[in-house]
């Protein structure tokens, strides 16, 4: 049985890699450097800071440009959240079957709580019956299994009546530590690395609304 649903933010709920994107290039421009194409950068947005600044820059978390560069990327980022970012088609409706479902659903994200808060609130998402866990809220991130675990906990539910959806091979290793179920958003970033079809996940979908089908289908909901 199957009492909620927790979805990853960025790649899996909103379309959040042209802001972040935005702000990739914004560090760029300071270099007198051309913006990259955010059809190169999208593969990299799960990552946040350092995925965009590594595939933008070449530069890692160690070098010595790193922090300086991330608190500008930050700075410009916390101040345009809301510029380009929208939900991915069918996540409204997805959100709102589930509720007429009676089936609880919340936030599983590594973004701190000074980005995402204001990011769930402006484009909507709030849960009803359900929870927001951010980067910041355990002292562990994905793929840690703290986030998801907290989040079966703030729901009074048992991990193993959870499923966890996300576009990034450590969601998948989070919800396997956890004792939940997972499937893969391939519509959402999925990263440069293995395929999807090679994290172990119980079920892969193409479309938001496809979840729907996969529970239906899949798992007794109740």
């Amino acid at each position: 049985m199957i009492d909620a649903v927790l979805f990853d933010l960025d790649g899996t709920l909103a379309d959040t890699a042209p802001d972040l994107g935005a702000a990739l290039n914004h560090l760029r421009s300071h270099r007198g450097l051309d913006p990259v194409p955010i059809e190169v950068l999208r593969p990299h947005a799960s990552s946040g800071a350092r995925g965009m600044i590594g595939a933008g820059l070449g530069i890692a978390p160690g070098h010595d440009e790193y922090d300086g560069l991330k608190a500008i990327f930050l700075e410009h980022y916390e101040s345009n959240l809301l510029v380009h970012s929208r939900l991915f088609d069918g996540v409204r409706e997805l959100l709102a079957a589930l509720e007429a479902s009676e089936l609880a659903w919340g936030i599983v994200t590594n973004k701190a709580t000074r980005y995402a808060e204001p990011l769930v609130e402006g484009i909507g998402l709030r849960p009803t019956r359900g929870c927001v866990i951010c980067g910041d809220t355990t002292p562990h991130a994905k793929p840690h299994p703290e986030p998801l675990l907290e989040a079966a906990r703030r729901l009074d539910l048992v991990p193993a009546r959870c499923v966890y959806v996300g576009d990034d091979e450590r969601d998948i290793v989070a919800a396997r530590a956890a004792g939940m179920r997972s499937v893969v958003a391939g519509y959402g970033y999925l990263g440069t690395a293995r395929g999807p079809a090679e994290w172990g996940a119980d079920a892969v979908i193409d479309h938001p609304k496809a979840l729907l089908q996969w529970l239906s289908a899949a798992i007794p909901v109740g």
